[in-house]
């Protein structure tokens, strides 16, 4: 593993694994898309330094058939987070294609889940395309919410405009 030690990915969160292999099957016959984001893995309880894989991003307008999946680049956030890249191969073919390397440097790890979409059925790559280990961890990620303000913020800002008034 020492190559994501020195980019500093851990491993995959395995409900983010899951997740992707849930995708794929539910896509198939056609390719699966999408974007890889990490958490600290001290936000994690983690111990070590690095990020660990937490979530996969669904990129809206994302077109897929049985041998391609196109995302529409103007839909993917620019994220401190992002990670790389996760995606089906429907044929079962566990290794880059030509057109996968040439998307694979956005990211320091790119993974590729292939039919049937079992447990093992996915490897993960550098951005050469080199095959690396990635272990999955059995982590909880952290909870997120949409806003980052609550209805007593929204009181004390009611209670604030009515003072002014």
């Amino acid at each position: 593993m020492g190559l994501f030690r020195t980019s500093g990915i851990l491993g995959i969160a395995e409900s983010a694994l899951e997740f992707a292999l849930a995708a794929s099957e539910e896509a198939h016959p056609n390719e699966y898309m999408g974007f890889l984001r990490g958490d600290d893995a001290s936000k994690l309880g983690l111990d070590d330094d690095g990020t660990v894989l937490t979530d996969v991003l669904v990129i809206p307008g994302t077109e897929s058939n049985p041998v391609s999946a196109t995302v529409k680049t103007s839909m993917v956030p620019n994220d401190m987070r992002a990670a790389g890249s996760i995606h089906s191969h429907p044929n079962g073919v566990l290794k880059p294609s030509d057109a996968d390397l040439a998307t694979f440097g956005r990211g320091d790890v790119h993974i590729i889940v292939g039919y049937p979409y079992g447990r093992d059925d996915w490897k993960a790559f550098d951005s050469e395309g080199t095959e690396v280990d990635l272990p999955v961890l059995d982590v909880e990620p952290p909870e997120e919410s949409f806003f980052d303000f609550d209805q007593a913020d929204i009181d004390a800002e009611l209670r604030e405009e009515e003072f002014d008034q």
